[in-house]
């Protein structure tokens, strides 16, 4: 068989297997990876790789590293979530960097950090006064959460004792120029209102609609595939409505 056909059938195998056991891992965004998720996603990754592109073996082989390679990491995640020690073990702790304002000089030595670089994490954090620091942590996957001092923090509705209204999660209503009528029958709305807030922003079908979302303060937000702003003077057509 030609080579280029069995690297492509190969390559279809590794993708969609690869897939598989990365659902079946779990969803983690890549700046929540603990070093060791890190490497064994690597690790992985390079065995689906040379699952396609080595052809003086056979697949099976390597179909089989690939298995065992996921089966071991979910077996770990699954210990971890019951060992809080392996945890640990594993993927370390949070270490203090700063505890009430002072640079904890042996906790940097330890992490084999430079103060520059934590200088740099905390500008990242837009911090660049190390007075107003209080506490700064270095999480596990190598973030730094950072704690201002009480006076330097931002003042909330809640130190001012003042009421805030409800603010939720904006509703779909079309998408992708469909309407989404069981978002409108759960907003108490039908078909006829939402033609009348289109047609009112020069709008004539759904059609012409890449997104709109109903807020729960009842403002529409429409976008358009095209959009037809050309200048300032055309902003009422896409003011949010009631």
């Amino acid at each position: 068989m030609n080579e280029g056909v069995v690297v492509f059938v190969r390559g279809i195998i590794a993708f969609f297997t690869l897939h598989i056991f990365a659902r079946f891992l779990g969803k983690q965004q890549v700046s929540q990876l603990s070093f060791f998720d890190y490497i064994m996603g690597i690790s992985i990754g390079s065995i689906a790789a040379t699952l396609t592109t080595d052809l003086s073996s056979r697949a099976w082989p390597h179909w089989v590293g690939l298995l065992t390679w996921t089966s071991a990491v979910w077996l770990v995640q699954w210990f971890s979530l019951r060992s809080r020690a392996l945890s640990k073990y594993l993927n370390g702790e949070p270490v203090i960097l700063i505890m009430n304002g002072h640079i904890m000089e042996d906790n940097l030595k330890k992490m084999r950090l430079t103060m520059d670089e934590l200088l740099l994490q905390l500008r990242h954090n837009g911090i660049f006064d190390l007075g107003i620091v209080e506490f700064a942590i270095l999480e596990t996957n190598g973030k730094l959460s950072v704690l201002k001092k009480s006076q330097f923090a931002p003042v909330t509705p809640a130190d001012l004792q003042l009421s805030t209204e409800y603010k939720g999660v904006s509703t779909e209503l079309i998408y992708d120029g469909i309407v989404i009528e069981e978002n409108l029958e759960r907003m108490k709305l039908d078909r006829a209102w939402l033609d009348k807030q289109l047609r009112s922003m020069k709008i004539k079908s759904p059609g012409e609609v890449f997104l709109a979302a109903l807020d729960t303060d009842g403002q529409l937000y429409v976008d358009l595939y095209k959009d037809r702003l050309k200048s300032l003077t055309d902003l009422s057509d896409y003011q949010h409505i009631k």
